[in-house]
């Protein structure tokens, strides 16, 4: 039987005066594979924040199960833009700091370290690149090498704050393929706003806007993201890609 990880109880967020996240349940447990949905501005990204500590509830409470789930074996991808390949460090770099939280910053890596990363980038199709800089990569690569990053430590929850966005076409199913394989040992959050696209790969929803509601289903039809508030145009990708409209 699956361990859970961490549970929100009637947890509210705010910035200042305004309210971003109010009244939020959710109970994550061992590979999971949650899709977080909803719209810009809804608190998606302030759930992430939480759950990495970044941000304290202003009201309800986040337990954390200590036995399994701590800072450590937390994996983080955040949002990417244009502007993320401007530093003068190697793939290999960036893939080696996600032990620095095990190992610390001033704590040379070993050999071993060296191999576990090596394993990570082949393991991502990079590994024609793991000398070369950052500013060289497509946005796409620059993607895979931040995934390398927040999973060499092996975590327990991987946390990605819209990975798509960046991810080229060439890798995109080796992507979400890669995800299926690590769900085998980690549970995974992942934000998105592409419903159509995920809904082949996650085992369940949480629809974001202000509050949260959760749908046990990879399944979920437009009129479900209305009625819990979520306005997504729900896109179908098949053979035929078509959008999903509201009877009218």
């Amino acid at each position: 039987m699956a361990e859970w990880l961490f549970e929100m109880k009637s947890l509210s967020a705010s910035y200042g005066p305004a309210t971003v996240l109010e009244d939020v349940d959710l109970k994550v447990t061992e590979n999971d594979f949650v899709g977080v949905i909803g719209p810009n501005g809804g608190g998606k990204t302030t759930l992430l924040r939480i759950i990495l500590g970044l941000i304290r509830p202003s009201g309800g409470e986040i337990v954390f199960n200590q036995r399994i789930l701590m800072p450590t074996t937390i994996g983080y991808l955040p949002q990417i833009s244009t502007g993320d390949n401007n530093f003068p460090v190697t793939v290999r770099d960036v893939v080696l700091s996600g032990l620095m939280m095990h190992k610390g910053l001033i704590t040379r890596m070993n050999r071993e370290d060296m191999k576990r990363a090596d394993l990570v980038i082949e393991d991502l199709g990079l590994s024609d690149s793991g000398n070369a800089s950052l500013n060289e990569l497509s946005g796409g690569q620059i993607q895979r090498v931040l995934l390398g990053r927040a999973i060499i430590g092996d975590p327990v929850l991987l946390l990605l704050d819209e990975p798509g966005n960046f991810v080229d076409s060439s890798f995109e199913n080796d992507f979400y393929e890669t995800l299926k394989i690590l769900n085998k040992r980690m549970a995974i959050l992942m934000v998105s706003h592409d419903v159509g696209t995920i809904s082949a790969h996650v085992k369940s929803f949480a629809c974001v806007n202000r509050n949260l509601h959760y749908h046990p289903s990879s399944e979920i039809s437009n009129e479900e993201l209305l009625a819990y508030g979520c306005p997504i145009q729900l896109i179908a990708h098949g053979d035929i890609p078509h959008t999903v409209l509201k009877a009218h």
